[in-house]
């Protein structure tokens, strides 16, 4: 089983450079290296430049970024062997396009847009600093004691001030399973009313406390559409920051075929055949309002697609 490259995947050697995170003399320097380029992220939303149906992320120079003013720490992404990748966040910031702290840095776009426009490489780093960035601004006080926490480890966790306590946080991912159920010629695709008009999508769910990703498959289709599967196979996985998932995918033949949907979960749902898919629409995108795939830059529409390539059972 195969599927094509995924739009947010490092290149091959990028170096996170984990090695170097608790040394706080270097990662104090940062902010006036030269190599170093940062990305800015404001509210989920990315700098931007380039025309708008090929746009690319807007880094800047980590010289030209007001770190003090901001209140702001670089938050290191890694090195691609010549550029030191950075991210800021722009929190503080009540209005980028009128700020002169950061207004030059371009017009600010939802990742959820410009995602499957961008370049795979810089997919990767704005999925990472979208991520790091989320994780500091939800985590600014302690679980355990309720204190202040500080960013520590060049921006991969923080830690309670509070001598007393000292608990240290990581940023976590939630792991979740997206599954193509196929029955002979068919697979199912199905509707939540959570989606945009017209979306049909492959079923998924969050794995929970105690399960195997086998069982969490099992689970999510039988409380999600009725039925029972077998030859659970697992393909593939993707970073989903929307906030914080990691999407693993799998294929599941169904044992059983006849469904009884959710109904808070799901409002309609089917079997479809490569050739009923085929004929619906031309390009398969989101956005009509008239039948659609997932977006491009999901793992879901990989799976789907993968399906009517042929390089999936």
């Amino acid at each position: 089983m195969s599927l094509p490259a995924p739009l947010y995947q490092e290149p091959p050697g990028f170096d996170r450079l984990a090695e170097r995170r608790r040394d706080t003399d270097w990662w104090a320097s940062l902010k006036t290296e030269a190599t170093a380029r940062v990305l800015p992220v404001w509210h989920g939303k990315h700098a931007v430049t380039g025309p708008r149906e090929a746009p690319a992320l807007n880094a800047v120079s980590a010289r030209s970024v007001p770190w003090e003013a901001l209140g702001a720490q670089p938050i290191l992404l890694g090195t691609d062997g010549t550029v030191l990748w950075l991210a800021a966040d722009l929190g503080a910031v009540d209005d980028p396009t009128v700020d002169d702290r950061v207004c030059g840095f371009g017009p600010l776009v939802d990742l959820r847009t410009v995602g499957p426009l961008l370049p795979g490489a810089q997919g990767a780093l704005a999925v990472q600093a979208r991520g790091l960035v989320w994780f500091h601004q939800r985590h600014r006080f302690c679980g355990v004691c309720g204190g202040a926490t500080e960013m520590i480890e060049a921006g991969h966790a923080r830690r309670c001030r509070d001598t007393g306590c000292g608990a240290t946080v990581f940023p976590r991912m939630d792991p979740a399973v997206i599954v193509l159920v196929t029955a002979g010629a068919s697979i199912l695709l199905a509707r939540s009313p959570r989606f945009p008009p017209g979306m049909h999508s492959v079923l998924a769910g969050f794995v929970e406390v105690g399960e195997s990703l086998e069982d969490t498959v099992r689970r999510e289709i039988r409380e999600e559409a009725g039925i029972e599967v077998d030859d659970i196979r697992y393909v593939a996985s993707q970073p989903w920051p929307f906030p914080q998932s990691l999407m693993l995918g799998f294929t599941a033949r169904a044992v059983t075929t006849d469904l009884r949907l959710d109904p808070e979960e799901l409002e309609e749902g089917g079997w479809y055949r490569r050739e009923d898919l085929l004929a619906i629409s031309a390009d398969r995108s989101v956005g009509t309002g008239a039948f659609a795939l997932p977006r491009r830059d999901s793992i879901a529409r990989r799976l789907v697609d993968g399906w009517l390539a042929g390089t999936l059972p």
